[in-house]
């Protein structure tokens, strides 16, 4: 049940009516408290959003064939300080920014304010990134990557011909060629560099172990292909993913050819599809549940605690395949 002292329910309302800038107090000493008053307690509580991600857009410069969050819409919220905040309340500890393509957006403004907000006024322990990278300058890592802590780019093979085939791409970018610049950018300006990798038909037979090696991520996450219903299968569906889809065995197969990577992380279908805390575009969390993603209501009408509950997500799956390490730059040991 909520309870909050007449003082700080008047703090609370006074937050949620005023413009964060205007305000005469630090949200990052403010949140304990308020996490204190919102969190609740009892059994019907549901369970801790430690790492969320937030797709706060669905627009994409990229057409990858398997792609399970398409652009089935282009609303994006204006930078929404308040859900953030309600987030962290709630026990929020790293979010990852996500889309879409996240820097399609106001030309990777709007995420570096984002990331700013998360790591100066939330002191967030960990704020990352996903993306495919096409369209990241050089300037943005020189205005906000002290902000961030890890940049993941997603790479699905070293041959630009695969990639083209998966989707990968777009008119004459080369993807490969960038993920090397990429790399370089993030050793100089203090960002902790991670890899995704979407195994499928058209590279589950390649060997990346020299080009990983050489990268040397601090994480290669690298997925079995995966069916959303509505998303890239099935009726209304953006993709048309059944093409791409590989078998455990020929998964397995691609995790043995790398076994002595050590920063491989494998996510197979069963450790992915509920162990994520997915936030859209309007801040709902997205059940997968059922095989597709079923939408609860959005924090900003119901509260992170009530709409959490509709989420799916399984926390002991989540902690089983490594959900939770060591996701602070502060804390990493990079030679940078």
């Amino acid at each position: 049940m909520l309870r909050l002292p007449l003082a700080l329910a008047a703090l609370v309302l006074r937050a949620l009516r005023s413009p964060l800038s205007v305000l005469g107090w630090s949200l990052a000493s403010f949140w304990p408290r308020l996490r204190l008053g919102l969190r609740g307690s009892g059994p019907s509580r549901g369970p801790t959003p430690t790492s969320v991600n937030y797709h706060f857009t669905r627009r994409c410069n990229y057409k990858c064939g398997f792609c399970f969050h398409t652009a089935k819409t282009s609303f994006e919220l204006p930078l929404e300080e308040r859900g953030l905040a309600m987030l962290r309340a709630a026990g929020m500890e790293k979010i990852n920014f996500s889309g879409g393509e996240p820097f399609l957006t106001d030309r990777g403004e709007f995420v570096g304010k984002l990331v700013q907000f998360c790591k100066q006024e939330l002191k967030l322990p960990s704020v990352s990134i996903v993306s495919n990278g096409s369209l990241i300058r050089e300037r943005w890592f020189k205005n906000y990557g002290e902000y961030l802590d890890i940049l993941a780019i997603s790479c699905d093979s070293f041959h630009e011909e695969v990639n083209a085939l998966i989707g990968r791409g777009q008119g004459k970018k080369k993807h490969v060629e960038n993920l090397q610049k990429l790399r370089k950018w993030c050793q100089e300006y203090g960002v902790a560099f991670k890899l995704n990798s979407v195994i499928n038909r058209f590279n589950v037979e390649e060997d990346m172990n020299e080009q990983i090696k050489a990268l040397n991520p601090v994480r290669w996450k690298v997925f079995q292909c995966l069916l959303i219903d509505g998303e890239n299968v099935g009726e209304n569906a953006l993709r048309e993913a059944e093409k791409f889809v590989i078998s455990d065995e020929d998964f397995e197969r691609f995790l043995d050819r790398h076994r002595d990577i050590s920063c491989l992380v494998p996510e197979s279908n069963q450790k992915m599809k509920d162990s994520y805390l997915i936030l859209d575009e309007y801040m709902r969390f997205l059940n997968c549940r059922n095989g597709r993603k079923e939408p609860s209501k959005s924090i900003l009408d119901v509260g992170v605690e009530h709409a959490i509950k509709f989420s799916g997500f399984d926390e002991e799956m989540f902690l089983k395949r490594g959900g939770k390490y060591v996701w602070s730059k502060a804390d990493m040991k990079l030679e940078w």
